[in-house]
């Protein structure tokens, strides 16, 4: 997927922002941060010159857990947590999100697809479990495309396939984004939390840095 369809997948959260009841839930959300456990390991893996952070928690079958745009691996919270008793839970950072930096290629959920395959082999892991949320949702849907040997299961959770798919009534919120939404996002609890742990935090992924 090119980075124009990344952007797309970034507009409904970014719209949303603008209401007050869904900044309020951001930050619930936030404080959910602190339920997640200590990892049994962690570290970097550098996949096609993107150097990756990842975390291991629990024991078990192996779980995939990929975050959605501007997250990381803590804002699954208390589900990562509930996950981790059973699972041997696998977190990634995405490319330019949280302590993953972004490198000198554009954001592509094909590429980053075939990167987690990459990623699994050098963690020592043949086949895993995949669950996926919105931006997530769509690399997890690439793993799977491109290396169905490496996914046994699949589970997508609010994933955008299409711009088509969107509510016509979104379309011109979308449009009319621009630089006024930057102090805006600013405030809110995701970008906090993506600025405060990010390696660099002035590289925002594209499709954001434009209106941040």
């Amino acid at each position: 997927m090119s980075s124009k369809a990344f952007i797309a997948i970034f507009i409904p959260i970014i719209t949303g922002f603008a209401a007050p009841a869904i900044v309020q839930a951001a930050k619930r959300k936030a404080v959910l941060n602190n339920a997640v456990p200590k990892p049994t390991r962690n570290g970097h893996v550098a996949v096609n010159g993107v150097n990756y952070y990842y975390a291991v928690y629990g024991t078990g079958e192996p779980l995939l857990l990929l975050h959605g745009g501007l997250g990381q691996i803590e804002m699954f919270g208390r589900n990562l947590t509930k996950l981790a008793e059973s699972r041997q839970v696998i977190g990634v950072d995405l490319q330019g999100h949280g302590r993953t930096t972004l490198g000198d290629r554009e954001i592509s959920l094909v590429d980053i697809g075939n990167d987690m395959a990459s990623l699994l082999k050098k963690l020592g892991y043949d086949k895993v479990d995949v669950l996926g949320y919105s931006m997530g949702g769509g690399i997890a849907f690439e793993l799977a495309v491109q290396h169905p040997d490496v996914v046994r299961r699949l589970v997508l959770v609010s994933t955008p396939f299409s711009q088509d798919g969107f509510y016509p009534e979104l379309l011109p919120q979308q449009a009319a984004l621009g630089a006024a939404m930057a102090a805006q996002m600013k405030e809110t609890p995701m970008y906090k939390s993506y600025v405060a742990i990010a390696p660099h935090p002035g590289e925002l992924p594209p499709g954001v840095s434009s209106i941040l």
